[in-house]
């Protein structure tokens, strides 16, 4: 729903866009495309894809038309090939929920090219943070590399909550508040080892939500500085804090 209603949240992605200036392609990592190795979208027209059901119907009539790149996706399997990496192509994949709805709030006129990357949830927070840091030379040729996700995300909760009512779990804040202090740290083993948290493994029942922001530290680089531009809580168990790497 937040594309109909993105609140302080989506105002505040509008907001960071227009100081990120306009870049030559976004690379964007979403964790609603899982696949077995790093998997690069190709497609010149990726499609908008509605990959959820039993919404508002207005949902289900937003497009987000931008171009795909493949010469910027060429460049991402070359990067993560000569990291070692195993890497494959789609020509066909468009974009989730997980792409479409953050570059709408973002980058609204569809204007900018587009290349999906997939997340591997199997494999878990070392090697997402290692995909990013084989995409860190983009950031010279000014690609952006957008990672969408959530700081927590435990989906139980949250429909217990719309069921019963409540207040917001503790977990929620302590977990925001453990990443935040964290990430502006650069303490990268301790956000690789965050389901030693025990605020982690309720935030988070499986990894593929938080995968994102690992490669966003890892194609930040060792010196790029991470700032919040939002933090805040939606639906009591959406911690939706949003950072940039300068």
């Amino acid at each position: 729903m937040f594309a109909l209603q993105p609140g302080a949240a989506g105002a505040a992605m509008s907001h960071v866009a227009t100081q990120l200036g306009t870049p030559r392609a976004i690379v964007v990592v979403s964790p609603h495309w899982d696949t077995a190795v790093p998997t690069v979208g190709f497609a010149t027209r990726p499609e908008t894809i509605h990959d959820f059901g039993g919404f508002d119907p207005r949902l289900y009539e937003m497009q987000y038309p931008a171009t795909g790149c493949p010469e910027v996706a060429a460049q991402v399997v070359k990067a993560l090939q000569q990291a070692g990496l195993p890497v494959a192509q789609d020509a066909q994949r468009g974009l989730d929920h997980g792409a479409w709805i953050p570059l709408r709030q973002m980058f609204p006129d569809a204007d900018v090219p587009v290349v999906p990357l997939s997340v591997q949830s199997h494999l878990g927070p070392e090697h997402a943070y290692r995909v990013g840091q084989a995409l860190a030379s983009l950031a010279a040729q000014n690609i952006l590399v957008m990672a969408s996700g959530n700081i927590t995300h435990n989906l139980r909760d949250l429909m217990v909550l719309r069921s019963q009512g409540g207040a917001t779990p503790a977990y929620v804040q302590a977990f925001a508040d453990w990443i935040h202090t964290h990430i502006t740290a650069r303490d990268v083993p301790g956000l690789l080892a965050y389901r030693q948290q025990t605020s982690g493994q309720r935030a988070h029942p499986s990894d593929e939500h938080l995968l994102p922001l690992f490669t966003a530290l890892g194609a930040a680089g060792a010196d790029a500085q991470p700032e919040a531009f939002f933090r805040g809580i939606s639906d009591h168990v959406i911690a939706m804090d949003g950072y940039t790497f300068h």
